[in-house]
């Protein structure tokens, strides 16, 4: 790390890592090839994740912390091996580096042993790896770090020992590692500190060996997390919050036609504002930079403008005319063709929609950026710091090592920041203003109306039951492709490409069909897409178990015992996922007048998870109650952790359900804040009971899979509550919820 740019910590409230005087070791068998990216101003250097100093241990994690737990996970995982308590660790995200490059991104379905569309899955989870791509998405964060960060903490710990026995002339097998410490059988205690220039000089293990699971005291256990207390205090270092002597402040004003032209603009009146700097083209928009952010944007609502036409269709109803348009043209995935599937008049024939929709994260998207001729230095949450790195570089003329990226915490991000043109329109301005350190930041407005949105869908669904079981079922699913978005967006691609985020969440479900066919269509023009929380299982999900409700009400079956009969046998870990959320509930198939009871089971990034929402009529309105959420993620880190992004991710999905919408009147986006994009607020948000199993299996994913069962669990609850059938969401148009 050491000296990066001409900017020192000091200047900067969010700044570089400071490792003087420190050693850092990592994970040498898994991360020997890729350059260790650490350079310490004095002391050494080992490897990629653990630094020692005199203050204590750092560990590096180099996944964003966007809410979701991942810098006290994963720094746990470093310092159970590591033998330190967590009061002792301090963490840092680290810089852009191959070194942290995933190795695993998605995961292959525990219960099938050939995958629907495995070459495709394959490039997909291999691409990370080869382009040494640096991610924060798909809740591979744990998955990927399992065992990597168990290794960097037990390397450096044999390492610290090696350097201890050398130091006292005494045997290995005479020391232990404890609490931050070497220590040896006659009572002599070395800490980390002073072993550590020593310990720079060892080998580090190919294969250190990992403690006994029996032996863990952080791995499973609730943990405090490391940056609750700056959180809480409002002294943790957001993006938004980076500040500098000499700063000007700015933001942008882009098409609102979203990759519309802007033909042209005036901006003599913003100008002549007080305080205004510059306003700064940018070609599809431009950026206002004033003396205060409240000001930039005040001056850009005063320019006038003239835009172009948008590159979809102009409304919300043509738009989702080129859905159903696409279902005439060829399949672009087939992930399940097997059997026979016939139509025939005992079919159930539905059809359901989703919406598009905005990730609305708490901290509008902005980046700081300074740019002084042969260097750019960035301080922004992003959630591919290699990419926004390269994209950075390029939008400003200079090699990528010429730039230095810091990535901060962030105020959510949900998917939003996996995407960079915020980050690129900050080192564009930067570099108009050469000098001088500039902060970008967004309106709300501008963030939300300008969003890779979640994609709106149709599903087309047939199913067909002999006697109590489905014999036959069909999906067909029309969405924007995430992957060509994506593939646009990194490398500047756009074309078709197979994508199996449009039929995930319905092809991965263990249901085990004798006879199924589920197909996945993309219109050739749409709005911007992207990643949205838990991608397309988010209204897949929505699609599939809604279906699956309606096939059991039709077969005269309990609707929870309908899925078990068809789960068990096809996987162990999702029948005992519905046994254990039936339990939770006191599940009988019976509600009391008044009240609606619905389930809803997801397998979704390795992990399966079922809810049973539980609603009542209160005066004509729907009130949810309470939810139940029981998840198998093979193994726990934190518990307490799972917890939280369990009900988070169910929230999510219920605030997607119920109200949010984003809506399209002459090709621009119509909603702009919370108060028209809503979500559940404290005084509606239901009761939680959570239970987290961890039956052994691979590490599951957490982040995600707690959305997609939401939706439908909460139509199948009210269709038990008063017999309306949901079919589209949000479900607001057709429900009156209290709020």
């Amino acid at each position: 790390m050491g000296k990066l740019g001409k900017i020192t910590r000091r200047v900067f409230l969010v700044g570089a890592v400071a490792v003087t005087g420190g050693v850092a070791v990592g994970a040498y068998a898994v991360t020997r090839d890729p350059k260790n990216p650490l350079k310490p101003d004095e002391g050494a250097s080992l490897n990629s994740y653990v630094i020692i100093d005199q203050d204590g241990v750092t560990v590096i994690v180099p996944r964003a912390e966007m809410g979701q737990g991942v810098q006290t996970s994963l720094a746990a995982l470093v310092a159970e091996e590591l033998e330190v308590p967590m009061d002792m660790v301090r963490v840092e995200h680290g810089p852009p580096a191959k070194a942290y490059a995933n190795n695993k991104f998605l995961l292959p379905r525990g219960y099938d042993a050939e995958p629907p569309m495995k070459m495709v899955n394959t490039v997909m989870e291999a691409m990370p790896r080869m382009l040494g791509m640096q991610i924060t998405g798909g809740s591979m964060s744990t998955v990927d770090a399992w065992d990597k960060n168990r290794i960097a903490g037990a390397a450096a710990r044999e390492m610290l020992i090696s350097a201890a026995a050398e130091r006292l002339g005494v045997g290995r097998d005479q020391l232990r590692a404890e609490n931050g410490a070497i220590v040896a059988t006659d009572g002599t205690r070395l800490p980390y500190a002073e072993l550590a220039e020593a310990a720079a000089t060892m080998t580090p293990p190919d294969n250190p060996p990992l403690k006994d699971p029996a032996d863990w005291k952080l791995i499973g256990k609730p943990l405090p997390k490391l940056d609750q207390p700056a959180k809480a205090t409002g002294t943790a270092p957001f993006g938004i919050d980076t500040r500098a002597d000499g700063m000007k402040f700015a933001t942008v004003k882009m098409a609102p036609r979203i990759e519309g032209e802007m033909v042209s603009y005036d901006a003599s009146e913003a100008e002549g504002m007080a305080g205004v700097e510059k306003i700064i083209d940018l070609g599809d928009g431009v950026a206002v930079v004033a003396s205060n952010t409240w000001l930039a944007i005040q001056a850009a609502e005063a320019i006038r403008f003239e835009w172009g036409p948008a590159p979809y269709g102009a409304t919300t109803d043509e738009i989702f005319a080129d859905l159903e348009a696409a279902f005439d043209t060829e399949p672009n995935i087939t992930p399940h063709d097997h059997g026979e599937v016939t139509e025939s008049d005992d079919d159930l024939v539905a059809e359901y929609r989703a919406p598009f929709l905005s990730h609305a994260p708490m901290e509008p998207m902005n980046a700081t950026a300074l740019y002084t001729g042969d260097r750019l230095e960035i301080w922004a949450g992003v959630q591919g710091p290699i990419i926004t790195q390269q994209q950075a570089a390029e939008a400003v003329g200079l090699k990528q090592d010429q730039v230095t990226l810091h990535t901060t915490i962030m105020g959510g991000s949900f998917g939003r920041r996996g995407f960079n043109e915020y980050a690129i329109y900050a080192a564009r301005v930067a570099k108009e203003m050469e000098g001088t350190p500039v902060n970008v930041t967004w309106s709300r407005e501008e963030d939300m109306r300008h969003d890779h949105y979640r994609p709106g869908a149709i599903a087309r669904m047939r199913g067909r039951l002999d006697g109590d079981r489905i014999d036959t079922f069909k999906a067909d699913l029309s969405a924007a492709s995430v992957m060509r978005a994506t593939m646009k967006a990194f490398m500047g691609i756009d074309r078709q490409t197979a994508d199996a985020m449009i039929t995930e969440g319905v092809a991965e479900q263990p249901y085990g069909f004798p006879n199924v066919l589920i197909r996945g269509y993309v219109p050739e023009r749409t709005p911007r897409v992207g990643f949205w929380r838990s991608v397309g299982n988010s209204q897949n999900a929505f699609f599939m178990e809604s279906f699956i409700d309606e096939l059991a009400h039709k077969a005269g079956a309990d609707p929870l015992a309908f899925r078990l009969a068809h789960i068990e046998g096809t996987d162990a870990e999702t029948a005992e996922v519905l046994r254990t959320v039936r339990d939770m509930a006191n599940w009988t198939g019976e509600t009391p007048e008044g009240k609606g009871r619905g389930v809803a089971v997801t397998y979704s990034f390795g992990t399966p998870v079922a809810e049973i929402i539980e609603v009542s009529d209160q005066d004509g309105a729907v009130k949810i109650d309470k939810v139940w959420i029981a998840a198998d993620l093979g193994k726990i880190v934190d518990p307490g952790n799972v917890e939280a992004q369990l009900i988070s991710g169910a929230i999510y999905g219920l605030s997607a359900a119920m109200l949010e919408e984003i809506t399209f009147e002459d090709g621009k986006v119509v909603e702009g804040n919370f108060w028209d994009h809503d979500a559940l607020r404290m005084n509606n948000t239901p009761d939680f009971e959570v239970t987290a199993l961890a039956l052994g299996g691979a590490v599951g994913g957490v982040g995600e899979p707690g959305t997609p069962p939401a939706a439908a669990a909460l139509a199948n609850a009210i269709y038990d509550l008063n017999g309306t059938r949901l079919r589209r969401m949000p479900f607001r148009h057709d429900i009156d919820f209290v709020t």
